[in-house]
């Protein structure tokens, strides 16, 4: 999903529009469990959005169990094979 894939005028917020996105990147492989998904900065540029929508989004994706954040390293797919948890 590049910029011209966010949908302003969709009833789903854009930052759920991200999350969906990164999601399909996990499914797909692209993104790899115990691996850093792309930096906030990254997000902005891919998303042509702001930075605080970014956070929404990744915010959203921990809430739901699909990322985990360390403290100064960055945010990392979480295995949700259910064979051990992160």
């Amino acid at each position: 999903m590049a910029a011209s894939e966010v949908d302003h005028e969709s009833p789903t917020p854009v930052y759920q529009q991200i999350a969906a996105a990164i999601i399909a990147d996990i499914e797909s492989g692209t993104l790899a469990v115990n691996r850093r998904i792309p930096s906030e900065a990254s997000l902005v540029q891919r998303f042509g959005v702001a930075r605080e929508t970014v956070r929404n989004a990744v915010r959203f994706l921990r809430e739901e169990g699909h990322v985990f954040t360390v403290p100064q390293r960055g945010t990392y797919v979480r295995d949700r094979s259910g064979k051990g948890d992160t």
